[in-house]
Parts: structure tokens; C-alpha cells; sequence
């Protein structure tokens, strides 16, 4: 038997499965990781966009650096952040990584 015969008789259509059934495989491992991974993502990142609609002067917040501070002046881009006594900083919005509504929050973050 040569080489030519053999590569012929396994490739018989028998043993194939093959159309809708041999695709299941790949649409369960699309759904997986849509729902997983994409769709918590994209609620995050819709959460995190009306959080920043929402701020407005005087919400005390936390930064992506981990500055807390509170919001003296909202501009088209950014906010004016008052950190400290006689400190104030320009950040983007979209550094902004949470508000905090009370100041035992902050407390317990710190610590």
C-alpha cells in the first residue's frame, strides 16, 4: 500500500463532521467571551461616562493617581480641583476614577 492510497481511504466521508455541527464549537467560544468579557466592559465604560456627566462643582473625588480633592470649576475637558489650602490643580475628566460621597469613605480608603 503506498502513501497515495492511505492519505485517500482517511480522508473517506464518513468520518467527517462537517457543516453546522462542526461550527458549535466557535459560536459557544463567541458567546463566552462576549459574555465575559466585552459586555461587562462595555457597561463599566457606560457607567463611568454618565459618572462624568453627572459631576459637578463641589463633588469630592478621587483620581486615577489616587489624588482626592474636590471640583471647583467644570470646563468642556477638564475640571478645576481644589487638593489642597491654596492648591488647586487642572485634571481631565477622564482621569477622574470615582466620586466619594462622605468622608468616612475616604477614611476607609486610605486605610
Amino acid at each position: 500500500m503506498n502513501l497515495l492510497n492511505f492519505v485517500a481511504m482517511s480522508q473517506s466521508p464518513e468520518g467527517q463532521g462537517g457543516g453546522f455541527a462542526g461550527m458549535i464549537p466557535f459560536i459557544l467560544i463567541i458567546f463566552v467571551v462576549y459574555f465575559l468579557m466585552i459586555r461587562p466592559q462595555s457597561k463599566k465604560a457606560k457607567h463611568h461616562k454618565n459618572m462624568l456627566a453627572e459631576l459637578k462643582k463641589g463633588d469630592k473625588i478621587v483620581t486615577i493617581g489616587g489624588i482626592f480633592g474636590s471640583i471647583i470649576q467644570v470646563k468642556d475637558k477638564s475640571f478645576s480641583v481644589k487638593i489642597a489650602n491654596n492648591t488647586e490643580i487642572e485634571i481631565l475628566k477622564s482621569s477622574v476614577a470615582e466620586v466619594i460621597n462622605d468622608t468616612k469613605e475616604i477614611e476607609n480608603k486610605q486605610a
